[in-house]
């Protein structure tokens, strides 16, 4: 066998798999991207001004001399409702405190008690988690402090990967059923050029992976094998 013949026929198909058809993985062209994608996954987004409730929240309620309807710890289902002792059901998720309070005055008034004394409270807010999958060095689901950062969530998964791609990092979020998506340039980010979007509960964070990077590491994997050819073809 030509082994000298043979290294370069395999050494020619690497370099043409990097120099030409071995390029990044095509991102959707249907994926806002710049200033498109700030409008979807913003930069900010502004405090309410009141809490709103969440499934898995852990609520105080407290009815003025009627203890057995009172409650240390209410646990806010997933389908974002609380069990209240005689009017049963009640919505909770996305309201205040004080609104879903004044609905349990008004129906235990209605029925059971004369102008009832009703106060509800968050004792414990539910953890907020964002997924992070792709080209990072550890992928998984992590929890935020409620509002967080693009970067944060990266940071949380041991930053991306030698093969990932920087210019695509998709973020995927789900607002009352609606999905939404944008793609950011990580470079941008890390520079100050762009703004770190903001990251919220349930979002899933998705680097892309660069072939031609993939690539490059396994030639690199391999050169103890190629230059093992090298040394055989020259003796």
């Amino acid at each position: 066998m030509n082994y000298s013949k043979t290294f370069l026929v395999v050494g020619t198909c690497l370099a043409a798999g990097v120099l030409g058809g071995c390029t990044a993985t095509t991102p959707n062209p249907n994926l806002p991207t710049g200033a498109a994608a700030y409008e979807v996954i913003p930069a900010s987004i502004p405090v309410p001004t009141t809490y709103p409730i969440r499934p898995k929240d852990i609520l105080t309620l407290r009815v003025f001399g009627e203890p057995d309807i009172s409650a240390d710890e209410m646990r806010v289902d997933d389908a974002g409702k609380i069990q209240v002792p005689l009017i049963g059901t009640v919505d909770a998720a996305t309201r205040s405190a004080d609104e879903v309070g004044k609905e349990i005055a008004q129906r235990l008034g209605a029925k059971y008690l004369i102008n009832p004394q009703v106060a509800l409270s968050v004792a414990e807010a539910a953890p907020s988690y964002v997924s992070v999958e792709g080209e990072v060095k550890k992928p998984g689901v992590y929890e935020i402090n409620g509002r967080s950062s693009l970067l944060s969530a990266l940071a949380r998964a041991e930053s991306p990967s030698s093969t990932a791609k920087l210019d695509e990092v998709v973020v995927f979020r789900t607002i009352d059923d609606q999905r939404m998506v944008a793609r950011f340039n990580l470079k941008d980010i890390r520079t100050g050029v762009s703004p770190d979007p903001m990251i919220l509960d349930g979002d899933v964070v998705m680097v892309g992976f660069s072939r031609g990077k993939g690539l490059w590491q396994d030639i690199l994997r391999t050169a103890p094998f190629f230059n093992a050819f090298v040394l055989f073809a020259t003796r």
